[in-house]
């Protein structure tokens, strides 16, 4: 068989790649904007060769611009071979470029030539986004949104339910972002929205649909990425927990996050919110940042938040939305209570 004929769909990926490994033949800039989480890179162009290609497809003739891409391919043959050998010893590999077209069948061509067994994903990366946001919908999950003020300690209390083991997929932590104006303090640079949505589907195609999956309580919005419409969707309609700590518990436990940051650093999130706080406040909380008053510093961040999570609370669409009192700030403790609230309400 001709490694032209040899062609699998998306969905066959997966099960695939226990023996077979996966590379993308894309630019590096097509790449490192969104890629598919288990793929390696071996770009047939680099990005200003690609540029070349299509300037002269557009003005010349697509003959012209398949004579230039063989013109600066033929070089790189060998150091193909080499590198995806590397990359598979094995010989075994599913290629895939941005719509299953040329650059994969032409690397695909090459390495079937030097005796590997390879395959290409019909439709390219391109068939991968549509099949992976098509599924965000097409695979409803028992969901249980866990809520609740700024401060309650939610990503603490998620951890602890997956050491529970409870299903918990952590949409801050896939975002590296934790929602707020001080949400990127301490995180990785944020991927990409396309990064997000593929690293999300990678945790998401592993959930088994039929038990519980928890998730924190979000707007769509993380930072700058944005939960994909079809799974945001079923956050909407799912249960939501809205845990009820007191302002001296939920201070404290933003000390304890956050009072490891510089001033420079908490200032700097502070005048993101300068207008919503207001002058006064706003000055008040760099004060208190300078008396080394954390305590004062969070609670007048919680002024504003608690405002903007009320809203968001009264505007929330779940049709079964539980307020759980909770007096302690042990994130165990609170992952037990909230396993048997479920269990005691059939969530």
């Amino acid at each position: 068989m001709q490694a032209k004929d040899k062609k699998i769909e998306v969905a066959q990926l997966w099960s695939m790649l226990n023996e077979y490994r996966l590379m993308d033949v894309r630019t590096p800039a097509e790449y490192n904007k969104g890629h598919i989480p288990q793929a390696g890179t071996l770009p047939l162009f680099n990005d200003g060769e690609r540029i070349i290609v299509g300037t002269t497809y557009k003005k010349d003739s697509p003959k012209e611009a398949f004579l230039k891409g063989l013109d600066l391919v033929a070089p790189k043959m060998t150091s193909f071979i080499k590198d995806a050998e590397a990359f598979a010893p094995d010989k075994k590999l599913i290629l895939h470029c941005w719509r299953g077209g040329r650059r994969s069948g032409s690397m695909a061509w090459l390495l079937d030539m030097a005796g590997f067994d390879v395959y290409a994903i019909t439709g390219g990366y391109k068939a991968y986004r549509n099949f992976i946001l098509q599924q965000f919908t097409k695979r409803p999950l028992q969901i249980v949104v866990l809520g609740g003020r700024t401060g309650c300690g939610k990503t603490h209390i998620l951890q602890a339910l997956r050491a529970a083991g409870e299903q918990v997929l952590d949409l801050e932590g896939l975002a590296n972002h934790k929602g707020s104006a001080f949400g990127a303090l301490g995180e990785a640079a944020q991927p990409s929205v396309e990064q997000f949505e593929n690293d999300m589907y990678e945790q998401f195609r592993h959930l088994d649909a039929n038990r519980r999956v928890w998730v924190e309580n979000e707007s769509r919005s993380i930072g700058r990425i944005y939960i994909p419409q079809g799974f945001w969707d079923q956050m909407r309609s799912s249960p939501l927990i809205n845990l009820e700590l007191s302002l001296e518990l939920r201070v404290e436990n933003l000390v304890s996050d956050y009072a490891q940051y510089s001033n420079e650093e908490l200032g700097a999130a502070f005048m993101r919110i300068r207008k919503r706080l207001g002058g006064l406040r706003f000055q008040q909380a760099i004060e208190a940042l300078e008396a080394v008053d954390y305590h004062q510093a969070a609670a007048i961040a919680l002024a504003y938040y608690d405002k903007s999570y009320q809203y968001m609370l009264d505007n929330h669409s779940s049709p079964d939305i539980h307020n759980l009192p909770v007096d302690h700030n042990d994130p165990q403790r609170s992952a037990e209570l909230l396993i048997n609230y479920c269990a005691q309400n059939q969530l």
